[in-house]
């Protein structure tokens, strides 16, 4: 059971929560500040004419219009139901459940107005696996993720559809499963349910987790590559990295360094001076995506321990300020920064497999025997090939798009969204493309008769035993299916993916 405190959420407490399927709780100090906040905006409901944005007053464009006090509870609902207008393929039901997640840690500051009892049966959404069904189209990153955010609320209302135990059900089944009612949402909790980043966010921090992995996982590989290629060590030599003192540049040398210690096969004498960029400038380049990932996990970070709704209550004030903390334009960068960085470690990772296959350095031409009668390992390059095309249009900077909406007054929004989706999408793709290099790698050092070193032995040898050697051809579709299964099972400590 994990605590939802005023402890600030991390990536490492995240990838616990994620990875251990831990049941979440809100401490005492949440609950007392969820309840002073609601009771502070029902007195000031109840005591003030003025119009304030979103309670007692339209939306968007609406800002202006009036709404009267008996129809408060009909505004939120109609809220939320006019705004479930997403579309396109379905959010992964991991990135729903961290939606949840991160809309309960945004609620739980005391600045949005909602009741105890919404912020609870998110909690039991959460911790029964009651996902809502949520859309991957129909936000512009700036009013807040509006329509997938509204999908995550409907459930609340008993409408809408729900992932339960691998069924999409309507909510209402799944709500007479538990003897619960849906909730009548008092004025205010619509629009805290709606405003806010947390679509950008879970994907955010979906794709920095899996990021974080990948980008050591092209560390290891990359060794595995250099060793089979017959590579020099000397590009690593720490001399080499604090004469250019980036973080991630010193970090992926020690790294490669540490993997390849007590190599044989580096220690042999070598016939060639260099070698290409692809292996030689891994440090420069794997670690310019590490500095990268720093920076948007600094983003990252900060916007899931934040509130981004829309309009902030500070009680101690007195005041209920309308702003702008749902514009994604910081996720939005980051999301950008990400997709560049990450579709470069497949760029590179393509590279080295294509210098594998090349018949050079005393390897087989495509890696098998019998060259011709084979193909061998000719096409999976092709396929790396074109993922890493597909990433180079993908990663396209969403960023510097705007469309103007809500009849002029939302005129300028981050496209974070659609960034997002992109993110995902490129990340998925460099597992692929590293997934391709290791099993060149794999098959590239059966041909050599020295050993590379312990720790890479150790990890090659548990791939091995998942995709032994290509000795003919056959359908290669399956090993790299394989393959990439091998990356995903891989588990690695926070204490490798994160320091």
């Amino acid at each position: 059971m994990y605590t939802i405190s005023s402890q600030a959420f991390s990536l490492p407490i995240l990838n616990s929560l994620i990875n251990e399927e831990l049941k979440i709780e809100l401490s005492d100090e949440v609950r007392q500040s969820i309840i002073r906040c609601r009771n502070y905006l029902d007195k000031k409901i109840a005591t003030t004419l003025d119009p304030i944005y979103g309670i007692n007053t339209g939306f968007g464009s609406l800002y202006d219009v009036r709404i009267d006090s008996e129809n408060l509870t009909k505004l939120q609902a109609n809220l939320v139901r006019s705004h479930a207008c997403g579309t396109g393929d379905f959010v992964p039901e991991s990135i729903v459940k961290l939606m949840l997640l991160l809309k309960i840690r945004s609620l739980s500051y005391g600045h949005s107005g909602v009741y105890l009892e919404t912020v609870e049966r998110l909690v039991a959404f959460y911790n029964n696996d009651i996902l809502p069904v949520v859309y991957t189209q129909g936000s512009l990153g700036a009013s807040g993720d509006l329509a997938p955010l509204a999908h995550l609320a409907l459930p609340l209302l008993g409408e809408g559809l729900v992932w339960y135990k691998g069924e999409k059900l309507p909510t209402s089944e799944v709500l007479d499963i538990f003897g619960w009612q849906p909730i009548t949402l008092q004025s205010k909790e619509g629009l805290a349910l709606l405003n806010g980043t947390q679509f950008m966010a879970a994907y955010g921090i979906h794709c920095l987790l899996k990021s974080y992995k990948l980008n050591y996982m092209a560390d290891l590989i990359g060794s595995l590559s250099l060793d089979a290629y017959d590579g020099r060590l000397e590009p690593f030599d720490p001399l080499v990295h604090l004469v250019r003192p980036h973080n991630g540049q010193i970090k992926t040398a020690e790294r490669i360094c540490s993997f390849l210690e007590g190599s044989e096969l580096m220690l042999q004498p070598k016939k060639h001076v260099q070698d290409p960029y692809s292996f030689r400038c891994m440090p420069q380049v794997h670690g310019a995506t590490k500095d990268t990932l720093s920076f948007v996990r600094n983003t990252f970070v900060t916007e899931i321990n934040a509130v981004t709704d829309n309009p902030n209550i500070f009680i101690t004030e007195d005041k209920i300020i309308s702003g702008g903390n749902f514009h994604g334009q910081p996720l939005a960068f980051g999301f950008d920064f990400l997709k560049i960085a990450m579709a470069e470690i497949g760029n590179i990772s393509e590279r080295r497999t294509y210098q594998l296959v090349s018949g050079l350095r005393e390897l087989p031409v495509f890696l098998v025997d019998k060259s011709g009668l084979n193909s061998g390992f000719m096409i999976p390059q092709y396929t790396a090939a074109s993922i890493v095309s597909a990433n180079k249009q993908l990663a396209t900077p969403a960023s510097v798009d705007s469309i103007v909406s809500s009849n002029g007054q939302e005129d300028h929004v981050s496209m974070g969204a659609n960034a997002a989706v992109q993110a995902y999408q490129i990340i998925d793709n460099v597992e692929r493309i590293l997934a391709i290099e290791l099993f060149n790698a794999s098959q590239a050092l059966f041909f050599r008769t020295k050993n590379t070193s312990p720790f890479l032995k150790t990890f090659i040898s548990s791939f091995r035993l998942e995709i032994p050697k290509v000795t003919e051809d056959r359908i290669l579709h399956d090993d790299i299916e394989k393959s990439i299964r091998f990356i995903q099972n891989t588990e690695l400590e926070s204490e490798l993916l994160f320091n």
